[in-house]
């Protein structure tokens, strides 16, 4: 099977881009000589280490919420852990139990 010409010019520029664009990350990431090689990471500007700690306290917040639904719907009944063909029926029995003992203490 024989290639026109014009099909091998294709492959090969095909190739070699693809060879550049592999390469390309590998070089970005060498930031400059010998004399770097040893040195810790630059230290995070105020404004980014600002918006990781809210990042933090906001992730923190979300997982203390979603445990404490968890442990509300496990007081009315519903039991993650066990293998239960009624799941989903468990499961909404307690989140309206739980519905409704929040509606009463409100």
């Amino acid at each position: 099977m024989t290639f026109s010409p014009s099909k091998k010019m294709a492959v090969l520029l095909a190739s070699a881009v693809l060879m550049i664009g592999s390469a390309a990350p590998v070089l970005a990431q060498s930031s400059g000589g010998a004399s770097d090689s040893g040195a810790a990471a630059a230290p995070a500007t105020p404004a980014s280490a600002t918006t990781k700690a809210q990042r933090k306290a906001a992730r923190k917040q979300a997982r203390a919420k979603k445990n404490a639904e968890l442990k509300k719907l496990e007081a009315n009944g519903y039991n993650p852990s066990r293998n239960d063909p009624n799941y989903p029926t468990d499961l909404q029995n307690a989140e309206k139990k739980a519905g409704a003992g929040q509606a009463a203490s409100q």
